[in-house]
């Protein structure tokens, strides 16, 4: 008899279910988990629009349902006998999703029937452990694991980055040392963690300039990641909203002195955010458009003569390797790196398929799920109002509000004391 689960699973397009079911017992190069937390994407969202015509999802999804969710960490459980010489159960893990294993698409979260974080057990393949996948955790909190994922994306979103060097075309990888950095749509949960990313790690602009079109966002935004905060680790932080300028382009440009940005990402699958990054690359400059659009057949003009003439670049980056994770990881055991200015609401795997339908329209930041509870969706700026009528949401307002509003460790062990989770197995 295999281990029971609960997992969201998918059928096929807008056909997300919870469901309770047997997974089978593990094979001896497979390894059994208990997921604690897992993060929503935007792009189980996408796979759950497209079903079947996602790269990632399989055909006969219909009748082998997907266990969606790949931002997730917990506890190891058994361990098939090919791995026993390297985890062991009760060890908290990491994971990285983004496998590539012998030129297949398959990820957790889109393609396997039993591996995925939108559950309270799943199992994972022999091919995570022998891609080196799999990571030992010995952090705080299982939320921080979680995200590494996500953060992993930012961070390989700035290697990918790159310059010429004219005199031997050798390509200079990252961002420009000392450069501008424009990013557009910036004030979101990805966002955020693309401002503090290089004020704590990799190459360290001279010039960070945050774009959006949300107020609330953008003042969020200041109250974590301050101009002053940047000023002491030697950068110009400027936040701008360009949905309150007549002319965003000549906004952004003049805060730059006209000179162009080195580097620029574009956050939001928007056409003319796309165009406007363009527009202001300075030479040699570099774009990354980052956001994922739906629609396949997204495109946007582009400037084809200050490509000629003055070597601009374009490019696109999805996911992070292994090494983007491991950095992650280890800029939040070091406290530099903040993961949680990401998360906005929390819930249990009871409310994970509605949110995940839901994620455009509820313009939140990043979702933590907790699998092995049930706990409607909530904001953490309603936690104060949620407390009057429920202790546990008391306890947990207490908690941000003694962490500037995040999220964090001790609210995380506040709400799996209060579910009876113990996490030690």
């Amino acid at each position: 008899m295999g281990q029971k689960t609960r997992a969201v699973r998918l059928y096929g397009a807008d056909d997300l279910r919870l469901e309770e079911f047997e997974l089978p017992e593990i094979k001896d190069d497979e390894i059994l988990v208990r997921i604690i937390s897992d993060s929503i994407c935007m792009s189980t969202h996408k796979l759950m629009k497209q079903g079947k015509k996602h790269k990632r999802c399989p055909q006969n999804v219909d009748t082998n349902p997907v266990i969606i969710g790949h931002e997730f960490a917990g506890d190891i459980v058994t361990v098939g006998k090919k791995w026993r010489h390297e985890f062991s159960p009760g060890e908290k893990f990491a994971q990285q999703p983004a496998l590539n294993y012998k030129g297949s698409l398959a990820s957790p979260g889109y393609s396997y029937e039993f591996f995925g974080g939108a559950a309270s057990y799943c199992i994972i393949p022999q091919e995570v452990m022998e891609l080196g996948c799999l990571l030992h955790y010995e952090g705080d909190s299982y939320f921080d694991a979680s995200l590494a994922e996500p953060v992993s994306c930012i961070i390989g979103g700035y290697h990918i980055m790159y310059h010429t060097n004219k005199r031997n075309y050798q390509h200079d990888m990252d961002i420009r040392t000392g450069g501008s950095v424009l990013i557009l749509g910036g004030a979101g949960p990805m966002g955020l963690g693309a401002v503090e990313y290089p004020l704590v790690g990799g190459n360290r602009p001279a010039r960070i300039v945050v774009a959006d079109v949300n107020n609330s966002r953008l003042e969020r935004a200041k109250e974590l990641i301050s101009p002053d905060l940047a000023k002491q680790r030697g950068v110009e932080l400027v936040y701008i909203n360009t949905g309150e300028t007549a002319d965003p382009c000549a906004a952004l440009a003049a805060v730059a002195g006209g000179a162009g940005y080195d580097d620029v990402f574009v956050y939001a699958p928007v056409r003319e955010l796309a165009e406007l990054g363009d527009k202001l690359m300075a030479f040699d400059g570099c774009l990354n458009f980052f956001a994922g659009p739906l629609d396949r057949n997204f495109s946007a003009m582009m400037n084809l003569y200050n490509c000629h003439y003055t070597g601009t670049h374009i490019l696109g980056s999805t996911g992070g390797n292994t090494g983007d994770l491991k950095e992650a990881l280890q800029l939040f055991t070091a406290k530099k790196m903040r993961p949680a200015v990401m998360v906005s609401h929390i819930c249990g795997l009871d409310a994970v398929a509605d949110a995940t339908a839901r994620l455009p329209e509820l313009q939140a930041g990043k979702i933590l799920s907790y699998p092995p509870v049930n706990l409607p969706l909530t904001a953490l700026a309603d936690f104060e109002e949620r407390g009057v009528r429920d202790p546990l949401f008391a306890e947990l307002a207490q908690s941000c509000a003694e962490h500037q509003g995040l999220w964090n460790v001790q609210a995380e062990r506040i709400l799996l004391k209060h579910f009876k989770i113990d996490p030690a197995l």
